[in-house]
């Protein structure tokens, strides 16, 4: 649901004094114990005019959810502009610190986020979080199969499953740095920017070498012979 031409032809200042009330008052209280009646009485407006604006409580969230999702793309086709003649990894990472520095930007819109994940009382809490990952794979799909063509990614890579594993891995590393008992003892939570660094740089370094005993590279391992070494048959 979009909001009704009435809300859009409010002044900016306004339209944006109620997006802000909405998106405080979900980030506090998630959905079901959202106020209306504390978001009209902090803008001073009839609960009335709120109604006409967006139709329910569900059409005002759908309105904050889609406005949240445009802050998220406007992020990511600026890291997509910066980043376009860098390698993979380099994409992955500038992509990955895109994602803190978007929440340490807009603290309660992520708020809201996490509360949809570990909430089930959210309307359509289903259909918006797999927009939500939709919109992420949109988003990666290109740069695996850039980093495919330039042979920095293995040629036989299955890119929905790539994509599939980088969207969980980017998730849950975003989600350690806000929610404490997310980060495992990786030290991801909270972490100053001169601890993030290195921790980015690490998370890509382990997508980089995998996490077996070889690389493809050298083909050398526990499964794979050396060089010159012959098979049993």
């Amino acid at each position: 649901m979009a909001a009704s031409e009435v809300f859009n032809r409010l002044d900016e200042s306004k339209k944006t004094r109620i997006l802000d009330a909405a998106v405080d008052e979900f980030s506090r209280h998630g959905f079901r114990q959202a106020s209306v009646n504390r978001m009209i009485e902090r803008l001073g407006i009839a609960k009335g005019s709120l109604f006409q604006y967006f139709g329910s409580k569900e059409g005002l969230f759908q309105v904050i959810f889609n406005y949240a999702v445009e802050l998220v793309r406007l992020s990511l086709r600026q890291v997509k502009r910066e980043t376009s003649e860098a390698n993979f990894f380099e994409r992955i990472r500038k992509s990955t610190l895109a994602g803190v520095r978007f929440i340490e930007q807009h603290p309660r819109i992520y708020r809201i986020y996490l509360k949809m994940i570990f909430q089930e009382d959210f309307p359509l809490r289903a259909e918006f979080l797999q927009q939500v990952h939709l919109f992420s794979a949109e988003y990666l799909r290109p740069i695996v199969e850039a980093g495919m063509a330039r042979g920095e990614l293995r040629s036989g890579l299955d890119v929905e499953m790539a994509v599939f594993m980088l969207d969980a891995l980017m998730d849950r590393f975003l989600q350690a740095y806000c929610v404490p008992f997310l980060d495992s003892g990786a030290g991801i939570y909270q972490a100053s920017e001169a601890e993030l660094g290195p921790k980015v740089d690490e998370f890509i370094n382990t997508l980089r070498l995998g996490m077996g005993a070889y690389n493809m590279e050298s083909r050398t391992g526990p499964d794979r012979p050396a060089a010159g070494a012959q098979r049993d048959v």
